[in-house]
């Protein structure tokens, strides 16, 4: 799996590691091209600081790699330049979601986990055009994931791979190796 670094925190490499995972951290500016060259699995967009939509290299070097089918996980700022890349729109909130308390329904389900978040910026529900929403914040409505079921790649605004907070979301790890066809840890 490639680490697409833009400020990633360390329990995303050690969570997709205990998935039986092998990693290889790449930073923000790294091309498209460049991690095609690595022949990664699936590709984690991390989670980052800023306004998403200031990214516009990035965003297009997203782009340029959702286009080859290789399946991608983002989470938080990864989940904004994913829409973004997909053709989506951003927004600042005004207040942002901090905290591990942040209730967020499965909309393709019945439940709703307690997770953990740290952001200021939302992803515009009505510009998903390219997805499904599939997870929203059930206190604001705001959007807090989506699949992109013909791009092989799904992302969440919230953490799933908090240490310190809530463990509910911890199965989306899996999710993206059975998107990659790879063998899960055991917890």
């Amino acid at each position: 799996v490639v680490l697409w670094d833009f400020g990633a925190k360390g329990s995303i490499q050690r969570r997709l590691e205990d998935s039986g995972c092998h990693v290889t951290r790449v930073p923000a500016d790294t091309t498209a091209e460049e991690i095609l060259a690595l022949k990664p699995d699936g590709v984690m967009l991390s989670n980052g600081p800023g306004d998403p939509a200031e990214n516009v290299q990035v965003i297009a070097n997203i782009r340029d790699m959702l286009d080859t089918g290789i399946p991608a996980f983002g989470i938080c700022l990864g989940h904004q330049l994913t829409a973004l890349a997909a053709g989506g729109s951003t927004y600042k909130l005004k207040y942002g979601h901090r905290g591990v308390n942040q209730p967020v329904r499965d909309v393709a389900g019945v439940r709703t986990y307690i997770t953990s978040q740290n952001h200021g910026y939302a992803v515009v529900p009505e510009s998903v055009k390219t997805g499904v929403i599939r997870y929203i914040n059930a206190n604001d409505g705001t959007c807090e994931g989506v699949d992109y079921p013909d791009l092989r790649a799904f992302s969440v605004q919230f953490h799933p791979e908090a240490c310190s907070g809530p463990h509910d979301t911890a199965f989306l790890f899996d999710r993206f190796c059975d998107l990659m066809g790879g063998a899960h840890h055991a917890d």
